[in-house]
């Protein structure tokens, strides 16, 4: 992790090391072809193994998924598997850059589901752009997965894909659309982290949002959920504050139905202009707008509040460098990048959150669920201690994805829509063991030189 300190490293230097993760993907991924592959999880003892795990013996387990359909369950990987779905339309800061392009996000993706969260994730990028096909393809592939994570699908088409699957009644695994929800559980942990630091209260700071796309839109209502009222926030958009009464807000609420909703309840004084108004007295600020930096001027952040949190997500790039915002008087400043301190990254929530919804069968994923997440990666962060460079864990820390498991397998029983009723200690149980058996299998593929060194 880089540390933005001058004492340490200039900002050339910095900024040299910020753009060297692109350099070494362009040269690994081609080493590696590719992230994942398929590999046994059953015991080929000899050839006559395939008579049990194929033909003839398999037609049994099929006979009995035929009379009890929850059979899946049981007799295939179905409880631990997951579909990564996307058309390639919304691809990390990069926009609109198709289904093949998009196929290294969903394969990286993927390989965190896995070792991670011990979740067995396919990606499945889609070579449709159209709502009702994705909704459509969804509900095709339904039998041979537990779950959906939708990707990197523009708005406002992901937030009618999420809501049409989370609320048909013929889809009965959890749909989830980790752009959105995702997001949302990782910033409001990071909220929460940093307000503990810095002796604030959720429901009484000033919040400011810049982009309301299906990031910001989520953790808005995630924000909500877990106490921060919507009149203490107010959002920009790229025309500037989004008010009640804007015109083409209005004239879009059937388009964009959420932004018309968000826009009704944030800013109730009706305040107009741009970001840099919206951060008069700001005490936060989360921003998933473009990934450039200077989409925020430095002097924006100088008109925030005392003891200001800064949170810019944008990917690859954030929206200005964090060095920037501390110099304007930031005290803590995270970033989407995992080589600046605070990385607000969805890597540490969708693998727990998955693993905990999976282990107790839950039939969708509520915002409830994504508050209780939030609350618990800031729970492992305040026992750790914290710091204005640590408001939040690293994917690093093994405590955090059986711990966020535990606690969002809960929610889901205190809901009612778990299938499976355990204890919160069994539910940790067993993630940890899924977990744990899916960093020894990479370890053990390493170990043996099934996976190479990656080359210099």
């Amino acid at each position: 992790m880089l540390v933005m300190t001058e004492e340490k490293f200039t900002k050339e230097e910095l900024l040299a090391r910020a753009h060297k993760p692109s350099a070494d993907a362009l040269r690994l991924h081609p080493f590696y072809k590719g992230k994942i592959q398929v590999v046994p999880k059953c015991s080929i003892w000899d050839f006559d193994a395939f008579g049990v795990w194929y033909t003839p013996g398999v037609a049994a387990s099929c006979k009995a998924i035929k009379e009890d359909p929850a059979e899946s369950y049981r007799q295939t990987n179905r409880a631990n598997t997951i579909a990564v779905v996307s058309d390639g339309t919304r691809v990390l800061g990069l926009g609109d850059i198709g289904p093949a392009a998009g196929q290294p996000v969903m394969e990286g993706k993927a390989l965190l589901f896995k070792y991670l969260g011990g979740v067995d994730a396919v990606p499945l990028s889609i070579d449709t752009k159209d709502p009702d096909e994705i909704i459509k393809f969804v509900k095709l592939i339904q039998p041979s997965f537990g779950g959906i994570n939708l990707e990197d699908i523009s708005k406002p088409k992901c937030y009618k894909v999420l809501e049409t699957l989370r609320n048909d009644p013929e889809i009965t695994i959890p749909v989830w659309h980790d752009d959105a929800q995702g997001t949302a559980a990782i910033v409001t942990a990071g909220v929460l982290g940093a307000l503990k630091h810095v002796g604030k209260k959720l429901d009484e700071v000033k919040i400011a949002l810049l982009g309301v796309g299906a990031a910001n839109t989520r953790t808005a209502y995630v924000l909500h959920a877990a106490g921060a009222p919507f009149e203490n926030m107010i959002m920009c958009d790229s025309k500037g504050i989004i008010t009640k009464d804007r015109p083409d807000i209005v004239a879009d609420k059937d388009y964009d139905s959420f932004k018309y909703d968000l826009a009704q309840k944030t800013n109730p004084e009706g305040i107009t202009g741009d970001f840099g108004v919206a951060l008069k007295g700001a005490d936060v600020l989360i921003s998933a707008s473009k990934s450039e930096p200077g989409t925020i001027k430095k002097e924006w952040i100088t008109y925030m509040a005392k003891d200001s949190i800064v949170f810019t997500c944008a990917n690859p790039l954030p929206e200005i460098w964090p060095w920037d915002s501390k110099e304007a008087g930031a005290r803590v400043v995270g970033t989407g990048r995992s080589d600046f301190p605070n990385q607000i990254n969805n890597s540490l929530g969708f693998p727990g959150i998955f693993r905990g919804t999976l282990d107790v069968n839950a039939s969708t994923i509520t915002d409830e669920m994504c508050v209780e997440a939030a609350r618990a990666i800031a729970k492992v962060a305040e026992k750790k201690g914290l710091r204005d460079d640590f408001v939040i864990p690293s994917m690093d820390d093994v405590e955090i994805f059986p711990y966020v498991a535990s606690k969002v397998g809960m929610k889901a029983i205190e809901q009612g829509v778990a299938r499976i009723i355990l204890t919160e200690e069994e539910i940790y149980t067993l993630a940890k063991e899924r977990i744990d058996e899916a960093r020894s299998l990479t370890k053990s593929l390493m170990d043996n030189d099934f996976i190479k060194p990656p080359i210099e």
